[in-house]
């Protein structure tokens, strides 16, 4: 029985690394096989709930505004009707949202590029939003009181989300809004990832994050935290991975096993991934099931080293890597920098001070790496191949997500919203 599960899941790991090389989004995707639309980038503004739409590189200027709350009349009086979800909201309010509604976690546009797809934390639900007119298509509720992270798939059809307080991934059809399949996580399922080939789903869950236990002492307290990959056609679990046990090998006991925002090599032979509390990030070889290497990047000397000061658990919170996979992008959240980082060696470019950056993704054109500055309200592009800041542009309350996409040619916002 023994012999025969580790050669599942040998054949799992080296499935997911022969996935096909090369920058492929549901973006780029749909770009290659349709005409009249241009490509931007989709900004998140989580406490207002808007979305400001940017060109996708260049001077990354605004192209348009999104509401994606303009159905919030109706989910309020739902929420007020009810106790238990009135409970819920505030203390979503109350935590996560330090003090503010979460109204805009993550999003992606169609194929086509004439709907947006959004998961509101505070409603608990997915919505798809007509970009023409502002108006809601479709409307799914999660499992639970809470979305959060959102993946979509290479050819752009699915979109998996997590309902964070119900330990559950739902992945829905982009174009209507049912629900294909479901499987169960971790507790707090955050960050979801489709693989190249779109055959698997990696979901990450990070356990509570908003309870002051955070010395390394009470680390078990936080719940069961582990990737679950999953068969993305059957939505059956293929392989589990306990941080824990890797990270107890690789000589770091004391390092909590709550993996925050990753990133796969192009190859998908390796993935690049932050956990709870630290300032840097890790490299995980998927065929050996391994860490291989650590990266500790610069403290800020003016962040307290109070840990439960830091918000959500989350010393650093974003990280992606250029399209040739020769360069990292890291947001420093709590020590309000980000920098690029040489694949090969390791080694850090210069610290660009940023104010509270939450996420970071890469531009349309490959050149840039693009970091939401929650803190400052903007979002600011740094060239991967020198490190120094480009651009910042303006945006809404608390930028969070930033997202490649697609909209229509000729696109400057909906005509209702």
């Amino acid at each position: 029985m023994a012999v025969s599960r580790t050669r599942h899941l040998c054949s799992v790991a080296a499935a997911l690394v022969l996935t096909a090389a090369g920058p492929a989004t549901a973006a780029s995707a749909a770009s290659d096989a349709s005409d009249g639309l241009r490509e931007v980038l989709f900004v998140g503004n989580n406490w207002d709930g808007t979305a400001d739409v940017i060109r996708s590189s260049g001077d990354f200027a605004k192209v348009g505004r999104i509401n994606v709350i303009p159905d919030r009349d109706t989910r309020m009086a739902e929420i007020n009707a009810d106790p238990i979800r009135w409970i819920y909201f505030q203390a979503i309010r109350n935590s996560v949202g330090e003090g503010h509604d979460q109204f805009a976690d993550d999003m992606y546009s169609t194929p086509d590029g004439r709907s947006v797809v959004v998961s509101r934390p505070s409603f608990a639900d997915v919505v798809s939003i007509d970009l023409a007119t502002g108006k809601l298509n479709w409307r799914f509720p999660v499992a639970g009181y809470r979305a959060d992270h959102m993946a979509v798939s290479p050819d752009g059809t699915r979109v998996a989300v997590s309902a964070s307080t119900a330990n559950t991934v739902h992945v829905l059809d982009i174009g209507t809004g049912k629900q294909l399949g479901s499987f169960a996580t971790g507790d707090k399922p955050h960050e979801n990832i489709f693989t190249r080939d779109g055959k698997y789903i990696w979901n990450m869950s990070i356990g509570d994050v908003n309870t002051a236990l955070d010395d390394p002492g009470w680390d078990w307290t936080k719940g069961d935290r582990h990737i679950t990959v999953v068969d993305a056609t059957t939505y059956k679990q293929v392989k589990v991975v306990d941080m824990r046990q890797r990270l107890d090998a690789f000589g770091l006991k004391d390092f909590s096993d709550a993996v925050r925002p990753a990133v796969f090599s192009p190859d998908e032979s390796k993935l690049y991934f932050q956990v709870s509390f630290f300032n840097g990030f890790l490299e995980y070889d998927v065929a050996t099931d391994k860490i291989t290497r650590m990266k500790t990047l610069p403290k800020n000397p003016a962040t307290s080293e109070d840990r439960t000061t830091w918000v959500n658990d989350s010393r650093h919170h974003g990280i992606s890597m250029n399209p040739e996979g020769t360069k990292l992008c890291v947001a420093g959240t709590m020590d309000d920098y980000a920098t690029v980082v040489d694949r090969a060696s390791l080694q850090e470019g210069p610290l660009v001070t940023a104010s509270k950056p939450y996420w970071a993704t890469v531009s349309g054109d490959g050149k840039d790496c693009i970091i939401s500055e929650s803190g400052a309200d903007q979002v600011t592009a740094i060239d991967f191949a020198t490190g120094r800041k480009v651009a910042s542009v303006p945006v809404g309350d608390h930028p969070q997500r930033v997202r490649l996409g697609h909209v229509r040619d000729g696109w400057t916002g909906p005509s209702g919203g």
